[in-house]
C-alpha cells in the first residue's frame, strides 16, 4: 500500500440506516468488515418490541488490507467516506475491536450503549467472570446499577454496559 495508507481497522460513516446493507455488500466484495449489532427494547405507547440495531449509528468497522480494498469499500452503495482526525484516517486498534466484540456477544452484560462524553478518571477494574474476563474497564455508578465503561481512544468513543458486580474486582497498582 502507499505511504498514507497503513493497514487496520478504519471505521466507514455510511447512509442513515444502511450500515446492514453496506457491511452485507463489504462481506459480498471480498472485504472484511464488522458491524456490531446490540439488542434493545423499544417501547411505544401501546407495545414494546425487541430490536436488533447497529451499536454504532451510521459506522461500520472495515479491515484495509490493500488499496484495492480501500477502493472496493468506497464503491459500495451507501458508503460516505473513511472517517478522519485532520489529515490522518481514523484506525481503530485490533485490540479495540476484540473489546466490541466480546461487549456486544456475551451474555449477561445489558444495556450496551455507545456513550461519546468524557468522563473523569474513575477507578479502573477487571472484569473476573463470564466471556469478559480479563477485560480492564472503569467503573461508574449510575442509578445504583454497575456499569462499566469501555474506551475506544483511537475513535473517541466509549461504550457503557451494565455487569453483575460480581464480575468486578479491583486491579491492584504498582508503586
Amino acid at each position: 500500500m502507499g505511504k498514507l495508507l497503513k493497514t487496520g481497522w478504519y471505521v466507514l460513516y455510511v447512509r442513515s440506516r444502511y450500515e446492514r446493507k453496506v457491511d452485507e455488500l463489504l462481506k459480498e466484495n471480498g472485504v472484511e468488515s464488522f458491524l456490531p449489532i446490540v439488542t434493545t427494547i423499544r417501547k411505544w405507547s401501546d407495545r414494546q418490541k425487541k430490536l436488533e440495531i447497529p451499536l454504532f449509528s451510521s459506522y461500520v468497522f472495515v479491515n484495509i488490507k490493500t488499496s484495492m480494498d480501500f477502493h472496493k469499500t468506497l464503491s459500495v452503495e451507501g458508503a460516505c467516506s473513511f472517517i478522519r482526525f485532520g489529515s490522518e484516517y481514523g484506525i481503530v486498534k485490533d485490540e479495540e475491536i476484540n473489546k466490541i466484540k466480546f461487549l456486544v456477544s456475551s451474555e449477561g452484560i445489558q444495556d450496551v450503549k455507545v456513550d461519546n462524553q468524557a468522563y473523569d478518571v474513575g477507578e479502573v477494574m477487571m472484569i473476573q467472570y463470564g466471556s469478559l474476563t480479563g477485560l480492564e474497564c472503569e467503573v461508574i455508578n449510575v442509578n445504583n446499577e454497575n456499569k462499566i465503561i469501555v474506551r475506544l481512544d483511537s475513535i473517541g468513543q466509549g461504550i457503557t454496559a451494565t455487569v453483575p458486580s460480581s464480575y468486578l474486582s479491583k486491579i491492584s497498582k504498582a508503586v
